[in-house]
């Protein structure tokens, strides 16, 4: 057994059942490792679209996604995701070749300092220099990525490395090492609140139970981060909506005027907390992204375990606030919000997949979120590109119907995808809003910069031909009453529909 057999059978032994990848030279070890083994191998055509398949698979799932590349050309394909799910902090584990160790620092063919570049994208880098360290480094990766979850590690692996014989394997048992200095002081900021309020962000998602427990009996409010809408159902009462750059009318009168403000698992970034009030308990595993004067650094489950909480008196009072929102054009024949809405209200219970582009803020502010992992798109890094694959990650890793909605303009980033939702028969719905442009970039360039669109218009090609040549059953619409009259039939993927939308701006925070 050499180096690349037991990677595989430790994935195996940790329950990994699905990778995303392309072969190629220096990682060809692995491959035959695979060839033979019960772990799936999905083939995508891109090597951005592995990692973003793999960031779906663990958003829509909690499992960890794997995706494997080769050494430089196809490591590098990978930067882009892999910036995307450090962003967000999906904890997904990548695996690359790399050439022999002694071509390490030199000009050869295909040779870069593969592990330096990824080190800024990642939580954590690996460079092991023969079987043993690899072994280590493998166990420790995969024991951080199912107990300290805060993004993407990766591993480095030389062909060299990959092929020996000789090495010695790990039982490791690490600890946390947290920081509950705070959680007295917390006690007595909780103790003496009236006001109390949750902003719930997706570190929380694995606590949902206890927390919707908590809030459910202490009648605490609760809102959320973009990631974690749908942690309690926003058909609820206690879910007051988003807070933040998109905060609801009662989300944003809760934070103004909370006297102690609950932050669980959330990365506290200027979309969700534009400031830090002095009543702030921010709990997260991540130390780097602690705020306020509560930090606490530690497990979500570890703080709830060990504080008490009483009854909150104000929820009565934010529910006479009117929370609705309102979004103009919903109705007319055929603005791109019109369409995303009949969209949404189709598909109320089904994983939606968003991309980046202006039909992400229109599902932003029409969606309702009935679950967690339910609403899945790239907040923090936002790259054209990640709706198709992502959703191909999510339809395998939950066997469930996911909608995809993406613009004319990021579905060409990975459109090259359909073939793997073909190939594997995937029970995924692409939507493409087609405005034939750059719509929210020719919007900057007009409102923001004063100047006539430039460089923003798209020539097309024939969606429903080019679906139908890898295989896809493809329709057109270009008004609301055929949208309607495709929405009401049983719909099953692998599917695209091509929706023709007007040009429209959307409406800024």
């Amino acid at each position: 057994m050499n180096v690349a057999d037991k990677i595989v059978k430790i994935l195996e032994e940790e329950g990994i059942d699905t990778v995303f990848g392309i072969p190629g030279e220096q990682i060809m070890p692995l491959y035959k490792a695979l060839s033979t083994s019960a772990i799936n191998h999905v083939l995508t055509r891109h090597e951005q679209a592995a990692a973003h398949a793999a960031d779906g698979f663990t958003r829509a799932s909690g499992k960890i996604g794997v995706c494997i590349a080769t050494a430089s050309p196809g490591a590098l394909n990978c930067t882009m995701a892999l910036a995307t799910a450090f962003k967000d902090n999906v904890p997904i584990l990548i695996l690359t070749g790399d050439n022999e160790l002694k071509y390490r620092g030199s000009d050869h063919f295909q040779t870069t300092p593969q592990f330096e570049m990824f080190k800024h994208i990642t939580r954590a880098s690996y460079n092991p220099l023969n079987g043993t360290e690899a072994m280590y480094v493998l166990r420790a990766a995969i024991y951080e990525l199912k107990t300290m979850p805060k993004g993407p590690i990766h591993i480095n692996l030389a062909k060299d490395v990959l092929l020996q014989e000789e090495f010695d394997d790990f039982d490791l048992c690490y600890l946390c090492e947290d920081d509950m200095s705070k959680i007295s002081d917390a006690q007595e900021l909780i103790n003496a609140s009236e006001r109390p309020l949750f902003i719930l962000g997706a570190g929380a998602i694995s606590q949902k139970e206890k927390i919707e427990d908590i809030a459910k009996k202490h009648k605490i409010p609760v809102t959320t981060t973009f990631h974690a809408k749908g942690i309690i159902s926003e058909d609820d009462e206690l879910n007051l909506g988003m807070v933040g750059i998109r905060s609801t009318p009662r989300a944003k009168y809760a934070f103004e005027n909370s006297d102690c403000i609950i932050a669980l698992g959330i990365k506290a970034s200027e979309r969700t907390l534009p400031e830090f009030p002095e009543n702030l308990i921010h709990v997260n595993l991540n130390k780097d992204v602690l705020v306020g004067d509560y930090p606490i650094h530690g497990k979500v489950e570890d703080f709830l375990s060990q504080i008490e909480f009483s009854d909150a008196e104000w929820l009565s009072e934010i529910l006479e606030i009117d929370n609705s929102i309102e979004i103009e054009g919903v109705d007319d024949d055929l603005k791109p919000q019109a369409a995303i809405k009949r969209i949404l209200e189709r598909f109320p219970d089904d994983i939606i997949v968003s991309d980046a582009g202006s039909h992400t803020t229109w599902t932003t502010l029409l969606m309702k979120s009935l679950k967690a992992r339910q609403f899945l798109f790239p907040g923090a890094m936002a790259p054209m590109g990640y709706g198709l694959p992502a959703a191909i990650g999510a339809s395998i890793a939950t066997g469930e119907r996911v909608i995809t909605i993406n613009g004319d303009g990021d579905i060409q980033m990975n459109i090259q995808e359909l073939a793997t939702l073909a190939e594997n028969k995937l029970d995924v719905i692409v939507f493409i809003l087609n405005n034939s442009e750059f719509g929210i970039i020719r919007q900057w360039e007009e409102d923001m910069y004063d100047m006539e669109p430039y460089q923003i218009s798209l020539k097309n090609p024939d969606f429903l031909k080019l679906a139908s040549s890898y295989g896809i059953d493809a329709v057109m619409v270009d008004n609301l009453e055929d949208l309607e009259l495709v929405l009401s039939k049983e719909l099953s993927g692998p599917l695209v529909v091509e929706v023709v939308v007007e040009s429209e701006n959307i409406p800024l925070p």
